[in-house]
């Protein structure tokens, strides 16, 4: 049995209005109190709670998966991480805060393992060179519009695009056909360079980016004239997505490692499809229910009827009572919208209105005159209304 996640916000011990500095204050105080290197008698533990409060962080620090969360809970972020859930080397993007919530505390003195080698998945040097060859490609945002008709059934839908792939003249190297690619004399390949320092507080080692290779480890002799050495080109794509019935408006469907290409061989980005909905001629959303109106004569209110009410797919009869007051709202329940990855549907709500008519003839006149003298004792007069009347 999957066992059940932690809130969010009881994790950083913030409300949910916290602003952006409320958390990230939230996390910094915690990253320092949990990091292993800060638990040295039971390091494994203070890794588990790390990663744990970094989770948080990476949401609650995103506004649309904050947003998601805040709506769905965790199944509205959990498809946002990878396969296993949340992985800190994959997931986390906020690596220049951690840089900067630990400076260089953990670089130096001996050859120790940083937080980066820690988390991003590899002991020591090697694994960030491994981490620093590859560049992950951009994400790619369509805005999808939706009538309410296709959110109602759920509907898939064919996206035209353009994104960046795989340079078909080096294969995605980056390298001219029968050129070499040589390690960077700045770095030795390792995609960093160092600066030690002293003071009184003992040994810092700064860690930054390579500005010779940017990164990689490598530096190209003769780049590719195809697509200048970054390995991807430009292209026209087509894209299939299914949207699940009862979408709303600015939830968006990630599509994984189907953006654009990294350089020279680095994973792809995502693609983010956010939802779109249009207005429509009748009906008005809220949340899963569905408000349209429906005008009747005096006398249809009066004496009851029965009449046709539209619905997203057909029509419906409905019965009105006899004496219904302009402004009654009647409810079809699991006429609405299909509540989105759970089982039943909203409702459908129908506000009756009684119409006035601008222009009568003369026998319309003649009969309201006689209903008027017929009625002339029996209305009330004055009366007290109740408030939400």
């Amino acid at each position: 049995m999957t066992p059940t996640k932690n809130d969010y916000y009881d994790i950083l011990g913030i409300p949910k209005n916290a602003t952006d500095d409320q958390v990230k204050q939230a996390y910094r105080a915690l990253a320092k109190k949990h990091h292993p290197d800060m638990n040295r008698e039971n390091p494994k533990a203070a890794e588990e709670k790390f990663k744990e409060l970094s989770e948080a962080y990476e949401v609650l620090m995103d506004k649309q998966k904050r947003a998601n969360y805040d709506q769905y809970g965790h199944a509205g972020v959990d498809p946002s991480f990878g396969r296993g859930g949340f992985d800190f080397g994959r997931d986390f993007t906020h690596a220049e805060d951690i840089q900067d919530i630990f400076g260089s505390m953990f670089g130096g003195g001996g050859g120790g393992n940083s937080i980066f080698d820690m988390f991003f998945g590899g002991q020591g040097q090697g694994a960030r060179r491994r981490g620093k060859s590859e560049r992950r490609g951009g994400d790619l945002q369509i805005r999808l519009p939706l009538t309410l008709e296709e959110i109602a059934s759920g509907v898939e839908k064919t996206l035209q695009l353009k994104r960046y792939e795989s340079c078909p003249d080096c294969t995605g190297s980056g390298v001219k056909s029968g050129a070499d690619i040589k390690e960077c004399p700045a770095c030795k390949g390792s995609g960093e360079v160092r600066q030690v320092s002293r003071s009184v507080f003992g040994q810092f080692i700064n860690v930054g980016t390579c500005p010779q290779c940017g990164g990689e480890g490598k530096i190209i002799s003769k780049p590719c004239q195809g697509c200048g050495g970054e390995g991807r080109v430009k292209k026209d794509a087509t894209i299939k997505v299914k949207i699940p019935a009862g979408a709303a408006d600015g939830n968006y469907l990630p599509l994984r490692g189907q953006g654009n290409i990294g350089l020279r061989g680095g994973p792809a980005g995502d693609i983010l499809v956010y939802i779109e909905e249009k207005a429509h001629p009748l009906f008005t959303r809220h949340g899963d229910d569905l408000l349209v109106g429906i005008s009747v004569s005096y006398a249809q209110a009066v004496l009851g009827c029965k009449i046709e009410v539209p619905m997203l797919s057909g029509k419906a009869e409905l019965s009105i009572p006899s004496g219904t007051p302009s402004g009654k709202v009647f409810r079809m329940r699991g006429k609405g919208l299909p509540r989105l990855n759970s089982g039943g549907s909203g409702d459908e709500l129908i506000r009756v209105e009684v119409w006035m008519p601008q222009k009568l003839s003369s026998e319309e006149k003649k009969l309201l005159k006689q209903l008027e003298e017929l009625q002339k004792n029996k209305v009330p007069g004055a009366c007290k209304i109740n408030p939400g009347d």
